[in-house]
């Protein structure tokens, strides 16, 4: 039997690990079934789902250049129930005509304010003299600084000696 991606084949389960179970194909082949792709739900222990020796059904993800084969039982089980299930088109809900209204009796997250409580804003800028601006920059230079150091020195384990 040759082992194709995508193909549902049954196997046997030779050894299990922590991160998932491995799977004999036949014909001296094995493949590795992750522990995200044995079930839907999570899966703590494997040993609670699989035991050496059991038959399982996986869907071939992946064959690798080096010859690991990648499988899934999860995947196997939607074929599965695809294929019992019939075809079914899938019809999209019918759209609502109504446009988008805010609901009365939803908190306001904008704290009580509303578009006419706002302070006006004035349309010309504030104009400060030339020494204020240069003031307040320096003030606010020295603050960055400042931090800056404290920063950087702490990292270097004090006093701010380079090592070499």
């Amino acid at each position: 039997m040759s082992i194709e991606i995508g193909k549902v084949v049954t196997g046997k389960v030779t050894g299990i690990t922590h991160f998932g179970a491995f799977i004999d194909l036949g014909d001296r082949k094995t493949g590795l079934v992750h522990i995200s792709e044995i079930s839907d739900s999570y899966i703590k222990d494997i040993n609670d789902v699989l035991t050496v020796g059991d038959e399982v059904e996986v869907r071939v993800l992946t064959i690798a250049d080096d010859g690991k084969i990648g499988l899934s039982i999860r995947k196997a089980q939607e074929n599965a129930t695809e294929d019992s299930q019939p075809q079914r088109q899938h019809k999209p809900a019918p759209r609502s005509t109504t446009a988008y209204k805010p609901r009365e009796d939803r908190p306001s997250y904008n704290k009580g304010r509303d578009s006419r409580e706002r302070a006006p804003q004035s349309k010309e800028p504030k104009k400060d003299s030339f020494d204020n601006l240069m003031s307040s920059f320096l003030k606010d230079s020295d603050d960055r600084l400042t931090s800056l150091k404290r920063n950087t020195e702490g990292k270097r384990g004090g006093r701010g000696g380079r090592r070499n």
